[in-house]
């Protein structure tokens, strides 16, 4: 009971912090807008897809899991700059649970994505992209554990090393390797077969593969419990691992 009152009380301070200054989730959206208006045009005949609603219900899952990943992995930096405060120094003075400081930033990260792949899914509206609600929310389900996971990993890693000129490295060293093999651009069925058995020890590719098959309106294909729970599971070991790194930080 403690831990859900302390999470929501931090919860409810930053989601104050970002409603102050909204304009962040409309930055975080203007890329994947970017993709979705000059980039998806151009994947019919390169996808071969009959329509283009047809290319655009193999795009958008795919940009929506970007957006997840890449708005969750890069939230280390602010709590450096909460640490460079002695924001997070101040904590220790408090009766607030460790797991609460953890729990708390990452729900509003998550609450954040999931109004920016709102955003981007009414936009592909507007491009004939049709999807059942039932399907879209399990979609948004997933993407919600995947930035999750990204974000208290990003967390835990600021905790390690904070600095920003040791995390900004680290992220972009591991964001090249899981954007290109995760299909989030372009279904990997199009890669040579070696490159697809390289894809398959990436989790983020079976998210991928999920998502659009929630998308195509396929609730009873393999690759959408498969992602699903894969992502429980990484998002669970993110959590626990990321408030370990809080417990040790704030003592």
């Amino acid at each position: 009971m403690k831990l859900a009152r302390d999470t929501w009380l931090i919860f409810q301070r930053q989601m104050q912090l970002l409603l102050r200054n909204p304009v962040w989730v409309f930055v975080g959206v203007f890329q994947p807008v970017m993709y979705l208006l000059l980039f998806a045009p151009l994947l019919k005949p390169a996808l071969g897809a009959p329509t283009q609603a047809e290319a655009y219900k193999i795009f958008v899952p795919g940009l929506l899991v970007l957006l997840a990943i890449f708005g969750g992995m890069f939230q280390g930096f602010g709590l450096i700059a909460e640490l460079r405060a002695g924001v997070i120094e101040r904590s220790r003075v408090t009766p607030v649970s460790r797991v609460a400081l953890l729990l708390g930033r990452a729900l509003r990260d998550v609450v954040s994505l999931l109004v920016q792949a709102v955003i981007i899914t009414l936009l592909a509206l507007l491009f004939d992209l049709r999807v059942f609600i039932g399907d879209l929310l399990l979609a948004y389900l997933m993407l919600a554990l995947i930035a999750l996971m990204t974000a208290a990993v990003s967390y835990g890693l600021a905790l390690k090393v904070k600095s920003e000129d040791a995390l900004a490295p680290l992220m972009n060293t591991v964001a090249q390797p899981v954007l290109l093999l995760s299909g989030i651009l372009l279904p990997l069925t199009f890669a040579p077969g070696w490159l697809q058995g390289i894809a398959e020890w990436n989790p983020f590719s079976w998210a991928v593969d999920g998502t659009r098959a929630l998308f195509a309106g396929d609730l009873g294909d393999d690759k959408v419990w498969q992602g699903l729970t894969i992502v429980a599971v990484l998002a669970a070991a993110g959590v626990v691992w990321a408030a370990r790194q809080f417990a040790r930080s704030v003592r």
